[in-house]
């Protein structure tokens, strides 16, 4: 299967061979986009465009406005922003950050297994210390990737964790360290607080060091989604998102919603529990897949 193949036809559709694009046809685009998790108020400014478009292009037939919509959504997607990883120092630090249950942990063992697939050198810092169990976790997604991992007991500060993972990535000529964090609500303060102090830590010991601060966003909750991104990308300074889960809905709008409002790039996708289901987005084989 295809990266985005349980989203296929969602929105194509709407559009039907030989018929004349008019208000039917808007409305029912409209209320498709809407199903898929776009949101209303983008759904409506995605149709007021198209309408614009397809008048000023002379376009008369769905089938020539399916391809208008795809140029235009494939922009939207393209304009929000480096969808690369800036891994330029040694060594980088990518922060995983997000809130419980969003697929933090798989998401840095499969960047791990693709990272160190690149011949780089990676290593995990296990810097989540409140939930049971979580470094063991992480352990067992480094043996999977072939990578190196820093923790301590359960408990621990995490920022001490990060502090001795810096400090070994050092030592071992490592590329990149990357930092699994506990799962935070965008209004538990105190945790954003434990964000602050881990990102001072980075300040202090790697200034100037590359860093990607990557949200996990749980593709399946929807419109639900963009209140963490806005709330993560004010306190933490968000570079990106790693969709995970997209293998759980047949929808993905979202990805839409969150390049229009939050102009924060989508830069990875999970479709799935394997160590390979992990790839870097791309906008436009994500739209030839939903038209």
């Amino acid at each position: 299967m295809g990266l985005f193949d349980r989203l296929k036809g969602k929105l194509g559709s709407v559009f039907i061979e030989g018929e004349k694009v008019g208000d039917e046809f808007y409305d029912g685009l409209e209320e498709s986009l809407i199903l898929s998790d776009t949101g209303a108020v983008l759904a409506g400014e995605i149709v007021e465009e198209l309408r614009k478009r397809c008048k000023k292009e002379g376009i008369r037939l769905q089938q020539d406005a399916k391809a208008t919509l795809r140029t235009q959504l494939t922009e939207l997607l393209e304009s929000a922003g480096n969808r690369g990883m800036v891994l330029a120092t040694k060594p980088s630090v990518v922060l995983m950050i997000g809130v419980n249950g969003a697929g933090k942990t798989t998401s840095v063992g499969k960047l791990a297994a693709k990272l160190a697939g690149e011949g780089k050198k990676v290593l995990l810092c296990a810097a989540d210390t409140f939930r049971a169990a979580a470094a063991d976790q992480l352990e067992i997604w480094a043996n999977r990737a072939g990578v190196g991992i820093v923790r301590q007991q359960e408990g621990a500060d995490p920022a001490s964790v990060l502090f001795d993972a810096v400090n070994a990535a050092r030592a071992r000529d490592v590329d990149a360290v990357l930092c699994d964090t506990a799962g935070r609500l965008q209004n538990k303060q105190n945790l954003m607080n434990e964000l602050n102090k881990i990102s001072r830590v980075l300040d202090r010991e790697l200034p100037g060091s590359s860093r990607e601060t990557l949200l996990a966003l749980d593709a399946t909750t929807g419109q639900n989604g963009l209140a963490q991104v806005r709330e993560f990308a004010a306190s933490a300074g968000l570079t990106g998102i790693v969709l995970t889960k997209l293998d759980g809905t047949a929808k993905g709008g979202i990805v839409l919603a969150v390049a229009r409002v939050t102009g924060v790039p989508v830069k990875w996708v999970g479709t799935g529990e394997q160590i390979g289901d992990f790839a870097p987005f791309d906008p436009k084989a994500f739209i030839e897949a939903i038209i």
